[in-house]
């Protein structure tokens, strides 16, 4: 990458030596990705809200100890994954996907779009992301997470692996799974 473009551990870089606008840079390259992430997983926008704040004050706090022995998005989403579980285990409630909002519609949309959709097509595509919505809910909470990790965050199997604790195989397991089981169930619904 040149100076015009630099990369994500370049921008932390600068941020852990004072350059605010590196943090900027960073928040703008990552926020949409990592709030459908949370989003998704809770299914609450003001508990989403209330994370993403969580997660990029540790990327401040965190910043001038940061090394980049891992992609920045695998770091990210690690502090990200680890907010999730703390707030599950606070409320003690089971993570729910069902009032996902029409901000974070970004994988349905990649999922169902149809290029020459009109207003009946626009209709089609909403039941679909409901469906997919509803479908995602019932994912058990390892294969959904690993699902949108890589969906939403776009992280590689390696990566899901490093945030989640996993081993490869074993995340390689949970996204065939999901896969397999969102298959089933979206066939449901046609």
């Amino acid at each position: 990458m040149n100076d015009a473009d630099p990369s994500d551990e370049t921008l932390m870089a600068r941020f852990a030596r004072g350059d605010a606008g590196a943090f900027a840079t960073l928040y703008r390259r990552h926020e949409l990705r990592l709030w459908r992430y949370l989003e998704r997983n809770v299914g609450s926008r003001s508990t989403s809200e209330e994370l993403m704040q969580e997660v990029w004050f540790a990327v401040a706090r965190e910043a001038e100890r940061y090394r980049p022995t891992a992609r920045f998005t695998t770091w990210l989403f690690t502090i990200a994954h680890n907010r999730l579980i703390d707030a599950a285990r606070a409320r003690r409630a089971h993570l729910s996907l069902e009032t996902v909002g029409h901000e974070s519609e970004a994988l349905g949309e990649r999922l169902t779009a149809d290029p020459a959709a009109g207003p009946l097509a626009a209709a089609v595509r909403r039941d679909e992301l409901a469906a997919l919505r509803r479908a995602l809910a019932l994912l058990p909470g390892e294969q959904r997470d690993a699902f949108l990790l890589q969906a939403e965050g776009e992280l590689s199997v390696e990566d899901i692996a490093a945030v989640t604790g996993s081993s490869f195989e074993t995340v390689k397991s949970r996204l065939r799974y999901a896969r397999t089981r969102l298959r089933e169930l979206l066939s449901e619904h046609a």
